[in-house]
């Protein structure tokens, strides 16, 4: 069965807006290298100006979602586009790399607004929030691949200037196009709680900081304590183990001897790898948004940690098998990590209300990539003093304990202030 006309139109405006979102992200590392030579800078200089941009990415998501709560989201996803792509097109005059510096924390901060924005429209306008999210997933892998892309090969053709421009277009479009969409952000809350719409819509009445630390006890006297804990865990060993693995996969005996094809001399058989690894993630979103609408999302959860748990002690041995089995690893692991996405998507938006679901959605990211960043610096140590065997160990470690939490959430009843709507995973949580 198809989505209806307001999901069709909700999806396409989230999906679009999520690609962009990472399409810029990551074209940002392939502009690093060029900057270093424009403004004859050193790698540490650059490295602190592009962590000023990526900081905010996940530390801002929790006023942002202060701000969806109070403004509405569909007007914070346009702000985010309209801000990201006109602060992305500023770095093509800036003077200096502090000029730079201070374009990429503008770009920062706006980026910040997406997620939180985004997911609470999904979240209180779609009716199948599972398919939807399985789509809006698959549309951020699909950014993240084609944006280093798109800019190293634009680079071999213009300036990066000119290259800055080019890609700030898809930004500009985007915004157009959601101006011109229509839709109803609150449609799924119609059909079994009027006053949860009427909840939803005044929201611009509303605001403050008391009313944030408000919502903020009330989000953590709740089940949403569980579901924020959960997602931390999720981001401690997706950042772990996505940060460290393609450095890994080069070292790897079986990656020897083979060289890429004539013209991509630059890229290792590891990077190869690693991009199956991200089209098996969309694959993975895919499946896990469909059964995010058929079975309970807290057992979800449960089955996919489990699984990443066994997954990550696995590299080791497998490492030293031939190309194949390396190869099959990743796919099974890309699958297995994007997968739990749309799960834990669904399980914020089963387990708050409706009202309070930019706030929710704030905190989810800020454990996701601001909590789950902790494992970057972790996952150094132990691969510099201790070893491989031990970093994934610890990444096991974090899939288990997400599991038990998980555990504590099927067992622990949906409470009533939560989405009602008619999903059949909010109805087996019950």
């Amino acid at each position: 069965m198809g989505l209806d006309e307001n999901d069709s139109a909700i999806a396409s405006f989230t999906m679009l807006a999520h690609g962009i979102v990472h399409w810029f992200e990551l074209a940002i590392p392939i502009l690093l290298v060029v900057w270093l030579e424009a403004f004859d800078a050193s790698v540490a200089l650059v490295g602190v100006i592009v962590a000023l941009g990526y900081a905010p990415f996940g530390l801002g998501a929790l006023p942002a979602g202060v701000l969806v709560d109070r403004y509405g989201p569909r007007k914070l996803v346009l702000v985010c586009l309209t801000g990201m792509s006109v602060a992305f097109a500023t770095l093509a005059i800036a003077p200096s790399i502090y000029a730079i510096a201070i374009s990429l924390l503008c770009w920062g901060v706006l980026a910040s607004i997406y997620h939180p924005a985004g997911l609470a429209l999904i979240s209180t306008g779609v009716e199948r929030r599972g398919t939807v999210f399985a789509r809006h997933g698959i549309a951020g892998n699909v950014g993240i691949a084609l944006g280093p892309f798109a800019t190293a090969t634009l680079l071999l053709a213009f300036d990066w200037r000119l290259v800055i421009v080019i890609l700030a277009i898809p930004g500009i479009l985007a915004t157009l196009y959601g101006l011109r969409l229509e839709f109803d952000p609150t449609a799924a809350l119609d059909s079994t709680n009027p006053e949860e719409r009427a909840s939803t819509e005044g929201r611009n009445e509303s605001g403050g900081v008391s009313e944030f630390l408000t919502n903020s006890r009330t989000l953590f006297a709740s089940s949403f304590l569980l579901v924020f804990a959960i997602v931390t865990f999720v981001g401690l060993y997706y950042r772990g183990v996505l940060t460290y693995l393609p450095e890994l996969l080069h070292g790897l005996p079986a990656m020897d001897g083979i060289e890429p094809p004539g013209g991509l001399e630059e890229l290792s058989l590891g990077d190869y790898v690693y991009v199956g690894l991200l089209v098996a993630g969309m694959a993975g979103q895919y499946v896990g948004g469909k059964l995010t609408d058929r079975i309970a999302v807290s057992r979800g959860l449960v089955v996919v940690f489990l699984g990443l748990a066994i997954l990550a002690p696995a590299f080791v041995p497998v490492s030293s098998m031939g190309l194949l089995a390396v190869v099959a690893y990743c796919l099974v692991l890309g699958f297995s990590l994007f997968a739990i996405e749309p799960f834990y998507q669904e399980a914020v938006a089963v387990y708050t209300p409706p009202e309070t679901r930019g706030l929710s959605y704030g905190y989810t990211y800020l454990g996701m990539f601001g909590l789950g960043a902790l494992s970057i610096s972790l996952g150094g140590f132990l691969l510099d003093h201790v070893s491989v065997a031990a970093l994934f160990a610890t990444l096991a470690l974090f899939a288990l304990v997400g599991a038990a939490i998980s555990v504590r959430l099927v067992i622990r009843p949906r409470p009533s202030g939560g989405d009602s709507s008619t999903h059949s995973s909010s109805g087996a949580d019950d």
